[in-house]
């Protein structure tokens, strides 16, 4: 179960607030692209992912009706919200999303254990290889 959160501590003491529905908007478009909600195929009504997100329908809302806009997503009158039948690009906006919540879940982790941001930081930055370039 993805966990929503009001704040999230990012950086030198610094809280960052990101409001419910595009935290709701980021984890259906991981879902959508990790292939956990397939082209063609409906995604939960409005209603269970208010249930299975603890937020209200109209935070579910915002959140498909972005999805919606920016093509990931079609609601069809009466029958439901489908995922785009064409294939959803990977791209540079995908892949930071991909990355944001990566760390997100990272820091919230670490955070469970005690460490604070600084902490982790220190500590990846120096144990941490630069990786290699990656061709585009």
């Amino acid at each position: 179960m993805d966990r929503l959160v009001i704040g999230v501590i990012v950086g030198a003491g610094a809280v960052s607030y990101k409001p419910l529905y595009l935290q709701v908007k980021d984890i259906l478009l991981k879902r959508v692209v990790d292939g956990l909600y397939r082209p063609g195929n409906s995604i939960p009504s409005e209603s269970q992912l208010a249930a299975d997100f603890g937020t209200s329908i109209s935070t579910i809302r915002q959140a498909v009706s972005i999805l919606v806009s920016e093509g990931y997503l079609v609601k069809k009158q009466g029958k439901g919200t489908f995922v785009a039948a064409k294939p959803v690009p990977v791209d540079e906006v995908v892949r930071a999303t991909k990355l944001r919540n990566l760390v997100s879940e990272f820091l919230a982790k670490a955070a469970e254990f005690g460490f604070t941001p600084e902490e982790v930081h220190a500590e990846t930055a120096l144990r941490l290889p630069p990786g290699p370039r990656r061709e585009r």
